[in-house]
């Protein structure tokens, strides 16, 4: 009697890494489009903002990160995570909310933003297998928007922020969101700017929030690819990263 064995699955790690490189260069596609449209540069957007609102964003955005991380958790019992295509419709049709009165209806939608970025970055990682429960990856999921933004014209090199590991409490995720924030304040104002562009204030702000939601949805699954790609095929996380990076053409992550 012939007896079979189940063998595992042969992982082609050099495959998904390639698919993970190209999916990380192509995040930032969208962004560009944006800034067409409002006419300027990232770094130009940011100089719009008046001084006051400029001095104070990175403690909007701490209080945006920290409403979020509530809101998206206690959000889960009820609102299933929903398709890609819908995440990027409803966050477009909240931008254009946002854009349509200028600056002050921009800032009350930043943190009700960046509650549906995180949510669908936890989609992501539950599509990875990962419980969004789990403190591990909380943090992983707030970690990601350590990438830079659409906006940004990043290359993909900086992989950075899919290095750091803390061992998890309450302070160690306010530590985490201090040390993300000044980059995303960077990322949510320039993303304000736009909204606040005269007569295009509405449709900058479905098209920043549309490309904003298609980034980090993107950079999610690079992220939570990669960790599940380390998991899969029994590779050190920091040696699957040092490859990935060299594909793009970075320096070495140091470990």
């Amino acid at each position: 009697m012939d007896i079979t064995t189940d063998l595992p699955a042969v992982i082609d790690v050099d495959t998904q890494l390639d698919a993970l490189a190209k999916r990380y260069k192509g995040a930032s596609g969208l962004g560009m489009s944006v800034l067409n449209l409002v006419g300027g540069s990232a770094e130009s957007l940011l100089d719009q903002l008046p001084t006051s609102v400029r001095s104070s964003l990175e403690t909007a955005t701490i209080k945006a990160l920290n409403q979020a991380m509530k809101a998206a958790h206690s959000s889960r019992s009820y609102v299933p995570d929903q398709k890609s295509w819908l995440n990027q419709a409803v966050s477009a049709a909240m931008g254009a909310a946002g854009g349509a009165g200028g600056l002050p209806t921009a800032l009350a939608e930043l943190p009700v933003t960046t509650t549906l970025l995180l949510r669908v970055i936890q989609g992501v990682a539950v599509e990875h297998g990962f419980d969004p429960e789990a403190e591990n990856v909380q943090f992983d999921c707030v970690n990601v928007f350590a990438a830079a933004g659409p906006l940004s014209g990043d290359d993909g090199a900086d992989l950075g922020f899919l290095t750091a590991r803390l061992t998890l409490s309450g302070k160690a995720m306010q530590a985490v969101i201090a040390k993300i924030a000044p980059k995303l304040a960077v990322v949510m104002g320039q993303k304000l700017a736009a909204q606040a562009v005269p007569v295009l204030g509405a449709v900058a702000g479905a098209a920043t929030n549309y490309a904003y939601t298609s980034y980090y949805q993107e950079i999610a699954h690079v992220h939570f690819g990669l960790r599940k790609l380390a998991i899969d095929a029994d590779v050190p996380h920091a040696e699957l990263l040092e490859r990935l990076r060299d594909r793009m053409g970075g320096t070495p992550v140091a470990r």
